[in-house]
């Protein structure tokens, strides 16, 4: 099939090779013109038979939005939109009810996979309405891993970026879990090889996973990790989750105390820690630390 894909970062480029390798055609479009095929939006929809399906790849908010208002001119009544970035499933909705109005469909997909998809596949979460999700499942077949699993229809529209948004909530807990234990073991003299230790726990037991072979990856790279500032920006769907938890009263502590712990990481001198040391001091006596 064809597909115009806007787009063509770290994570568009790659999607659009590994859907070529399975013998799609592709259009692509990004502002560097170094990586794009077409100049412009309308030179995409234009290289394009319809039914067309447009893929957009292109950071949260305001330019998707512009991209989806774009779109809307310029796609015909049959059209399908897809938005595979890490939009939040609200605006999904807005999105699906904007581009309907004028004939075109509309689909949301949470895609994981980062820098290794290209070779390993895409975990796919999309929602959408069935005739929607028809028109672009040969290219979540190009997309996700080989096997049964590794894709899903999870809904309707809003429902693939919100199955994201938790996966990537529960990342935020598993990484924080590693990190911590690292920390631990780190911290105390009779534990000589953190590293080997970390490397061990890949095999039988309960506890491995792929985040954990990336973190032996990365203490390969620099054992101690002493290059690194511990520094943790969040991408916005942590925090979309744990909102979420509170419009529905589920409660997250793990999630939230990692998402918190990220906030903590940016603090060279933490405001709170001062009131704790000033009050320590005031009601025992305790001893504080004067800049």
């Amino acid at each position: 099939m064809e597909l115009g894909l806007v787009g063509l970062g770290k994570m568009g480029g790659n999607m659009r090779e590994r859907i070529r390798r399975a013998g799609h055609t592709v259009i692509g479009y990004d502002r560097n013109a170094d990586l794009a095929d077409v100049h412009s939006l309308e030179e995409l929809v234009g290289r394009l038979s319809g039914p067309r399906v447009v893929w957009v790849m292109v950071p949260a908010g305001e330019p998707t939005q512009a991209t989806v208002d774009a779109l809307g001119e310029l796609l015909q009544p049959g059209d399908v939109v897809v938005d595979g970035g890490n939009s939040r499933w609200t605006d999904d909705e807005k999105h699906a009810e904007q581009l309907a109005a004028k004939g075109i469909g509309f689909v949301d997909c949470g895609v994981s996979g980062g820098v290794w998809g290209l070779e390993n596949g895409y975990a796919l979460m999309y929602g959408g309405d069935a005739e929607d999700v028809a028109k672009v499942q040969p290219v979540f077949d190009a997309l996700k891993p080989e096997g049964d699993f590794g894709a899903v229809h999870a809904g309707k529209v809003g429902a693939g970026h919100f199955a994201k948004m938790v996966h990537n909530g529960i990342e935020y807990a598993m990484m924080q879990a590693y990190a911590e234990g690292w920390e631990l073991l780190e911290k105390v003299d009779s534990v000589e090889n953190v590293r080997e230790v970390f490397r061990s726990w890949q095999e039988g037991t309960v506890i491995r996973s792929w985040l954990l072979d990336l973190a032996v990856n990365a203490l390969d790279e620099d054992e101690h990790l002493a290059d690194l500032r511990g520094y943790a920006q969040d991408s916005g769907e942590g925090r979309w989750t744990v909102e979420a938890a509170i419009d529905n009263a589920v409660p997250l502590p793990a999630i939230t105390a990692s998402l918190f712990a990220r906030f903590a990481s940016r603090q060279d001198d933490s405001p709170q820690m001062k009131m704790i040391a000033a009050l320590r001091n005031q009601f025992g006596g305790h001893a504080v630390e004067k800049k």
